[in-house]
């Protein structure tokens, strides 16, 4: 066993995307770290593939190839609704939109949703810790680890052997199995098993078959080809998700003859060429980590929860937990926060993962509603006389529309994926003492308020327009003021223990319709405190008293202590 110098700061367990971003924020914002992936390989199969506004917002902050993102994901033309049919080359029983990916949707975020596969959005990760001089570390598994108060020790074994490893920290995104969060003794609290499903992988181009049903997911309804289509490119990669029963069933009886047998019935059509890549067993569940944090060691992403895949929250709440951590382990790491604020990362993300694995959940039941109308909740043979019945009778095919119908806040969630707000954690309310929005699931209102993400706009800055998104810099924390009132940003240049930027409205960005001061809701002499992440740490307003201060330099140093949990200085 050959040990590892004592003198790094981070070791990553985990090379999937909530790893990779976990080190790509560490190492954009000065602390090293290491990656180590027990796969030999890069993800080739597909796996998730919608990627949400406020993940892209993210990349984009840690500089993140843009342009690449926006080749390797699909056109909303092409994965903008949803269907429901008998088979894929069937009958049509309603379809709905597939979230808000057009231009509308710019109103509020720079980046909208796509379908991107991770297995096309895990190499741009890469790719962008490369250009950081980062890599991962592939073939080494992780396989215990001893902590005291000064480090981790793990032990890894790699091609070479077995060896040590010391880390003052421990980020563990290794997958919902995670070997360290079982190390560690802390439970997944919810549903083990809510259904199985053997996913089907195969290559086919389905473009003429689906005509101008061009979508992301096709659910097949047929009492004899039930089950899922993904299309993560129409013309070249599907999955079929096909439910089974592994109490009673071997995933040997799914060779690659059987399970081609089982696409084609719900292709629908014996014509269609295609070529089954790879098939494996999946288990849906809706569980969340009771702990995040155990002293030197904190879970992420699949580690800490796992969602149903209905809402697509799974990758994007993980990439939300690293660019949470990360500068909060920077803080620390760098000496100007206390180890404090590393509570504050379960304080903050948990309920989070909470809310998007109960939504998740009510999403997954919620589709068996369509079912029921149908009348195939029973045994097969039932079902198909239910079936058929169903579709020569008009009211019952409307019963069924509006079972589709009641589907729709499941690909509608932009308030869930933007609107997130942390109630408690390193922030400071407004004086009234009210928590910061926890924002509904369809519906969007940005608000500058505590614990939320800034409002986005479109405003100039250096001459060019940008969102205002882009005007943050990820190291550091930005103080956002006006020209009137207290000189917030004379009290900014006294800060020398806290990296801090001033941005002052009018000055530094121009608003030309002043859409995003009115977002910012930013009172006459009053200021806003907005986190490395984005998020808002605290504001001076009328109901803290400190937009009238005559020491802003005393208040805004009093805040940021108590936000890097410090305390009040």
């Amino acid at each position: 066993m050959t040990a590892v110098a004592d003198d790094l700061p981070v070791l990553v367990v985990g090379g999937g995307p909530t790893g990779l971003v976990t080190a790509i924020l560490l190492r954009r914002l000065g602390i090293a770290c290491r990656v180590i992936e027990r796969r030999g390989s890069p993800q080739r199969a597909p796996a998730a593939h919608v990627v949400n506004a406020r993940t892209f917002e993210i990349c984009r902050a840690a500089g993140v190839d843009m342009a690449a993102l926006e080749r390797a994901g699909k056109p909303a033309r092409d994965a903008g609704q949803v269907f429901w049919m008998t088979t894929l080359a069937g009958q049509e029983l309603g379809r709905l939109p597939f979230e808000r990916q057009g231009d509308e949707v710019l109103a509020v975020t720079p980046t909208p949703l796509r379908n991107l596969s991770q297995h096309r959005f895990e190499p741009i990760l890469l790719d962008a810790l490369h250009a950081l001089g980062g890599d991962v570390e592939r073939g080494s598994t992780w396989e215990g680890a001893t902590q005291d108060a000064h480090r981790v020790t793990s032990r890894v074994r790699d091609r070479q052997g077995t060896q040590e490893i010391r880390s003052r920290w421990l980020v563990a995104a290794d997958g919902a199995g995670s070997p360290v969060r079982k190390w560690l003794g802390i439970e997944a609290v919810g549903p083990r098993r809510i259904q199985s499903f053997v996913m089907i992988h195969f290559e086919a181009n389905l473009r003429e078959l689906v005509g101008e049903r061009r979508g992301v997911l096709y659910w097949t309804t047929h009492p004899d080809a039930t089950g899922t289509f993904v299309a993560h490119d129409i013309e070249s990669t599907w999955v079929y998700m096909h439910a089974w029963d592994p109490d009673h069933e071997s995933i040997a009886d799914y060779d690659d003859q059987a399970c081609a047998a089982i696409v084609r019935r719900a292709l629908g059509d014996e014509s269609v060429p295609f070529r089954i890549r790879t098939v494996s067993p999946w288990t849906m569940t809706a569980q969340v980590a009771e702990r995040y944090r155990a002293e030197r060691v904190f879970l992420a992403g699949d580690s800490a929860h796992r969602f149903p895949p209905t809402g697509g929250l799974g990758l994007n709440t993980g990439v939300q937990d690293a660019h949470n951590l990360a500068w909060k382990l920077a803080g620390v790491e760098r000496g100007w926060a206390r180890s404090a604020l590393l509570d504050t990362y379960e304080v903050e993300r948990r309920p989070v993962a909470q809310v998007n694995a109960d939504v998740s959940l009510r999403n997954a039941t919620r589709l068996l509603e369509v079912y029921q109308a149908l009348g195939t909740l029973g045994d097969r043979p039932a079902a198909r006389a239910a079936f058929a019945a169903t579709l020569a009778e008009p009211a019952a095919r409307d019963r069924v529309a509006a079972a589709i119908a009641d589907q729709a806040e499941h690909f509608d969630m932009l308030g869930l994926q933007l609107g997130f707000a942390y109630a408690r954690g390193a922030l400071i309310r407004d004086g009234d003492g009210v928590a910061a929005p926890a924002g509904a699931v369809r519906s969007f209102v940005p608000s500058a308020a505590p614990g939320c993400r800034i409002p986005h706009g479109w405003v100039v800055c250096r001459g060019a327009r940008c969102s205002s998104l882009d005007v943050l810099a990820p190291d550091r924390f930005t103080l956002i003021s006006g020209t009137d009132g207290p000189d917030w940003d004379a009290a900014a240049a006294t800060i020398d223990d806290v990296p801090l930027d001033s941005i002052v409205l009018g000055r530094d960005v121009v608003d030309p319709s002043s859409a995003w001061k009115t977002l910012l809701d930013l009172e006459c002499g009053g200021a806003i405190l907005v986190r490395p992440d984005q998020h808002v740490a605290w504001r001076a307003t009328r109901s803290n008293d400190s937009y009238a201060t005559t020491d802003a330099a005393a208040v805004l140093r009093s805040a940021l202590a108590t936000v890097v949990g410090r305390g009040t200085t």
